[in-house]
């Protein structure tokens, strides 16, 4: 029995299932709309979370970079709002990084009714840290903010989630958009935020 995760109306729900297959940590999901969910990810202290990471980095960078998104080039080098990684429940109970490009200035101080100028790209890379010691790096989950009427179902934010080896998983405005739609579901739940998550307290820094 294991325990997978779906985005219902923006919130996430924990529904236990029977008959899938657990591999290293990983819940094999068959919804479409689900992320596939860590069941056991590692409860890190910041230190230990900063030191995977550090050791992922660079093989990270370079398996996003085969995706050739030039919104994208030298992600890392963009102002990181977290001290340090953290767990994201909304992103498969992984351990996610919060960055933001320059013309996101406003993102960390983003307050109700404020919106992010066009041109913002935010990316959210993340690595499996399970409590067997498994580490991997995960998936790049990225939006862009478009031009007003580029996109109204989903507020003119373009999502993309990219693969630790660089293939393209969906980009809501090109290849396979309907496998992502469900990224712009579960960030209604902030729509008075512009449809931008917070990242958690004790972890929040300003750039």
């Amino acid at each position: 029995m294991i325990k997978r995760h779906l985005h219902v109306g923006g919130i996430m729900a924990g529904i236990t299932v029977f008959g899938l297959v657990s591999v290293a940590g990983f819940a094999q999901s068959i919804d479409q709309d689900a992320h596939l969910a860590i069941e056991n990810p590692a409860n890190l202290s910041k230190e230990d979370a900063q030191s995977h990471y550090r050791s992922l980095s660079r093989r990270m960078e370079r398996g996003y970079a085969a995706a050739q998104l030039d919104l994208l080039m030298n992600y890392q080098a963009w102002p990181l709002f977290n001290d340090a990684p953290y767990i994201s429940a909304t992103h498969g109970q992984r351990y996610v990084n919060s960055y933001a490009n320059r013309m996101a200035h406003n993102y960390g101080t983003l307050q109700e009714g404020e919106v992010l100028p066009v041109g913002s790209v935010l990316a959210k890379d993340s690595m499996t840290v399970t409590d067997e010691g498994n580490v991997h790096p995960g998936a790049l989950f990225v939006m862009e903010k478009l031009p007003a009427g580029s996109n109204p179902d989903t507020a003119d934010w373009r999502y993309i989630m990219v693969m630790p080896d660089g293939s393209l998983f969906g980009d809501t405005m090109g290849f396979r958009a309907s496998e992502v739609e469900y990224c712009h579901v579960c960030h209604e739940a902030v729509a008075d935020r512009d449809y931008t998550f917070y990242v958690p307290e004790e972890y929040r820094v300003e750039n």
